[in-house]
C-alpha cells in the first residue's frame, strides 16, 4: 500500500476519533456528582443514582472495549493487506463487476455483523440484564435478527446493486443515486409504521378512557391531525420508556410505548405527546428531512469524486480503483466530516427539543407536568443527570435533563408566582 496523504487522512482521522471519544467518556464519568442533583432529590433516591452511576461506568468501559476491538480489527484488516485479497476473491468468481461488487460487500458486512453480534448479545443479555432493563428473551433476540437481516437484504441489496449500476455505466451517476436514495427513504418512512415497525413490535390502539380523552382534547385544540394514537408492547424487550412520532400522511403514528404509559400519570403523558405535537408543529420534521436530503446530495456529489480515485484506493493497497471498494474508502475517508457534521445537527436537533418542550407547556398549559414527567424518565432509564459538557456536544441530541428541567421552571416560575 502507498502512504500517501489519504493513508495518513484516514489512519490519523481513526486513530484521534478512538482517542477523543474515550477521553470524553472518561470526563464524563468524572463529571457526575456524588449527591442527587437538587431538580431529581423529590423523585431519586441514593440508591437509585447509585444505581445509574454503576450503570453509567459500565456502559462506558463496554463501549471503550467494543471501540477498541473495531478499531483493531479495521486496521488489522487494511494495514494487513485485507482489501486487495477481498477483491481478488470476489473477482475470482468471474462475474461482472455488479455482481462482483455484491459479493465484496455483502462479505464484508456479514464480516462485521459478526464481529459485533457478541456486542450486542453482552449488551442486552449481561449490561442491561444487570441493571433490570432487558426483558428480552433468547427466541425474540434470534427472531429479531433474523428480521432485521432479511429485511437489510429486501431493502438494501437491490439499492446497493442500483448504485453499483448507476456507478459503473450511468454519467452523472451521483445525482441518480441521490435521488433513489431519497425516492427510498420516503417510501420506508411511509411504510414502516405499517409494515416494518409491527414486524417487531405490537401496536395497540390506546383503550377508550381518560388519557385517550386527554390527547385527543389536546389535538383539537392545536390542530393537530391524528386519528389513533397506539401504545406498544416496549416491555417486551425492554423496561426503559420511551414515546415517538413517525410515518408522514396516512401512515403517521403517534406511539407511546406501555411501560410509559404503566409509569406516568395522564398529566405527564399528555405533556409528553405535546411534545411530539410540538415538533410536527414547529416543523423541525420537515426541516430535518430537507437537512437529510441536502446532506445526502453532498455526500453523493463527493462521493462521485472520489470514487475512482487512484490515491484513495493505493492507500488501501489496491492499485486498479473499483466502484465497490471505492464505496467503503469513501466511507473512511468521510468520517472526520461526517463526524464534525454529527456535531452541528445534533447541536440543532438539541435546539428543537427545547423548542418541543416550551410547546408543551404552552399547549397544556401545565409546565409542572413536562417537569415531573422527564424527572421520572430520568429515574426509571437511569439516565446521567450530570453529563459532562463535551460529551453533550459530542452525542446529545437531546439536552441534559437538568437543562430542560431548568427551561421548564422558568415558564412554570410565572404562573407559581401568580398564585395566591
Amino acid at each position: 500500500m502507498e502512504t500517501n496523504a489519504y493513508f495518513w487522512v484516514i489512519l490519523l482521522a481513526l486513530v484521534t476519533t478512538f482517542a477523543v471519544e474515550s477521553t470524553v467518556g472518561w470526563l464524563n464519568q468524572r463529571a457526575r456528582t456524588a449527591e442527587v442533583p437538587v431538580p431529581f432529590r423529590d423523585v431519586i433516591d441514593a440508591d437509585r443514582y447509585e444505581a445509574s452511576h454503576r450503570y453509567g461506568a459500565e456502559g462506558f468501559r463496554f463501549q471503550t472495549i467494543q471501540s477498541a476491538v473495531m478499531l483493531t480489527v479495521t486496521l488489522a484488516f487494511w494495514l494487513g493487506g485485507g482489501f486487495p485479497w477481498l477483491e481478488g476473491w470476489a473477482r475470482h468468481f468471474g462475474k461482472g463487476p455488479v455482481v462482483t461488487g455484491m459479493i465484496g460487500l455483502m462479505t464484508l458486512g456479514a464480516g462485521l455483523y459478526l464481529i459485533g453480534l457478541p456486542f450486542q448479545i453482552y449488551d442486552t443479555f449481561v449490561h442491561e440484564a444487570r441493571f433490570g432493563f432487558n426483558q428480552t428473551t433468547w427466541s425474540t433476540f434470534i427472531f429479531d435478527q433474523i428480521k432485521a437481516l432479511l429485511l437489510g437484504a429486501l431493502i438494501g441489496v437491490p439499492l446497493l446493486a442500483l448504485l453499483l449500476l448507476l456507478f459503473e455505466r450511468v454519467p452523472q451517476a451521483w445525482l441518480w443515486g441521490w435521488m433513489a436514495v431519497t425516492l427510498l427513504s420516503f417510501f420506508v418512512t411511509w411504510i414502516a409504521p405499517v409494515w416494518i415497525m409491527p414486524l417487531f413490535n405490537k401496536f395497540t390502539r390506546l383503550e377508550d378512557g381518560e388519557l385517550k380523552t386527554a390527547i385527543f382534547d389536546l389535538a383539537r385544540q392545536q390542530d393537530f391531525p391524528i386519528d389513533e394514537v397506539y401504545v406498544i408492547d416496549g416491555s417486551k424487550r425492554s423496561s426503559k420508556a420511551n414515546a415517538f412520532f413517525t410515518g408522514f400522511g396516512k401512515t403517521k403514528r403517534i406511539a407511546l410505548f406501555d411501560t410509559l404509559v404503566n409509569g406516568q400519570t395522564v398529566p405527564e403523558l399528555t405533556a409528553v405527546l405535546a411534545h411530539e405535537i410540538g415538533h410536527y408543529k414547529k416543523k423541525h420534521i420537515v426541516q430535518q428531512m430537507i437537512a437529510g436530503i441536502l446532506t445526502t446530495g453532498v455526500l453523493f456529489f463527493l462521493l462521485g469524486w472520489f470514487l475512482r480515485n487512484e490515491g484513495l484506493s493505493k492507500a488501501f493497497g489496491v492499485q486498479v480503483p473499483s466502484v465497490w471498494l471505492g464505496l467503503v474508502f469513501f466511507g473512511l475517508l468521510f468520517q472526520p466530516a461526517n463526524w464534525v457534521l454529527g456535531l452541528a445537527t445534533n447541536a440543532w436537533s438539541r435546539a428543537h427539543e427545547y423548542e418541543a418542550d416550551a410547546f408543551a407547556a404552552t399547549a397544556t398549559g401545565n409546565p409542572v407536568a413536562m417537569i415531573t414527567a422527564l424527572k421520572k424518565l430520568g429515574r426509571d432509564n437511569l439516565a446521567n443527570l450530570s453529563p459532562h459538557p463535551l460529551q453533550v456536544v459530542l452525542h446529545y441530541t437531546h439536552p441534559p435533563l437538568g437543562d430542560r428541567i431548568a427551561a421548564l421552571e422558568k415558564m412554570a416560575a410565572p404562573k407559581a408566582n401568580k398564585t395566591p
